[in-house]
């Protein structure tokens, strides 16, 4: 285990963010993951939910903000729905550093909380 990260988003609070800053979703977010979110009854939560997996992700690396851009992760389904990581840019490249072969990612939202869980293996 190279490192675990936690990450949990305040869904109203970064919907006003969002709304405020329409432009930030997509500064933030691959083009997929917006098409996701527009698909689902709240996207805000869907939304908060990968935000929080970039910061999860940044924490199991043991780095902080501007270690790498939050497009060079992402979330991807498998085909059974399973959400794996993708790690690209400057995160793969710290990943390679580290010795990171593996990673686990797990997503949970409730109405006003959203979740990540990352493991660098």
């Amino acid at each position: 285990m190279i490192g675990v990260g936690i990450d949990a988003v305040d869904i109203d609070r970064f919907r006003s963010t969002l709304e405020r800053s329409p432009r930030m979703a997509d500064r933030l977010f691959t083009t997929s993951e917006l098409e996701l979110a527009a698909r689902r009854a709240d996207t805000a939560a869907v939304l908060a939910a990968r935000f929080a997996v970039r910061e999860a992700t940044m924490k199991a690396l043991g780095v902080g903000l501007g270690a790498f851009d939050f497009k060079d992760v992402s979330v991807v389904s498998s085909e059974s729905g399973r959400p794996m990581l993708n790690v690209e840019g400057r995160a793969r490249d710290l990943a390679r550093e580290c010795g990171v072969s593996a990673w686990h990612v797990s997503i949970t939202h409730t109405e006003h909380l959203a979740m990540a869980v990352v493991t660098a293996e």
